[in-house]
C-alpha cells in the first residue's frame, strides 16, 4: 500500500440477497462480530436481479469496490438466481477490464444465512483488498 494511501478509508457498496447474505449480516451483527463499517449494504431480493449497471453506476460514481452476497450454488430461494449472477459478474469483470479498472474492485460472493463469521471476515478481506489497491479512480465524483 502507498504511503499516501495509508489514512484511506474506501467507500463500499454491498448488493446483499436477501435470503442469505443479509441474513448472514444480521447475524454477525446480533452476534456482535467485528468488521469494518465501510460497507454501505443494499438488500437485494436474490444476487441474480443485481444489474450490471447498478454496479457500474456505482463505480462511475466513485465507490471503490462493489460486492454483491448470494445464496451458495444451488440453495437460491429463486432456484437459479446466483447462477445468473455469476454469469453476469463474470461479463462484467470484461467490461471493468476494457475500462482499465482493477477487476478485483468487484468481488462475488456466496454467504448462506448461518455463516455470520463468513460474512464478518469477507467483509475484512474485502476492505483490506481495496485498501490495497487505493482510492477509484473515479471516486472523485462521490459525494458522501
Amino acid at each position: 500500500m502507498a504511503d499516501d494511501n495509508k489514512d484511506f478509508e474506501p467507500i463500499l457498496v454491498g448488493f446483499f440477497c436477501n435470503w442469505c447474505t443479509s441474513t448472514a449480516a444480521d447475524l454477525a451483527g446480533t452476534t456482535r462480530l467485528q468488521y469494518p463499517p465501510n460497507i454501505r449494504p443494499i438488500r437485494t431480493m436474490c444476487s441474480g436481479s443485481v444489474d450490471p449497471i447498478y454496479i457500474l453506476r456505482a463505480l462511475l460514481s466513485g465507490a471503490d469496490g462493489i460486492i454483491i452476497g448470494g445464496c451458495n450454488p444451488g440453495d437460491c430461494h429463486y432456484v437459479s438466481g446466483n447462477y445468473k449472477a455469476r454469469r453476469r459478474i463474470a461479463g462484467l469483470k470484461t467490461i471493468l477490464d476494457t475500462l482499465g479498472l482493477e477487476n478485483d474492485r468487484v468481488w462475488l460472493k456466496w454467504i448462506s444465512a448461518a455463516e455470520g463469521q463468513k460474512f464478518a471476515v469477507t467483509m475484512r478481506d474485502f476492505t483490506e483488498k481495496i485498501k490495497e489497491l487505493g482510492p477509484s479512480p473515479f471516486r472523485k465524483n462521490w459525494s458522501v
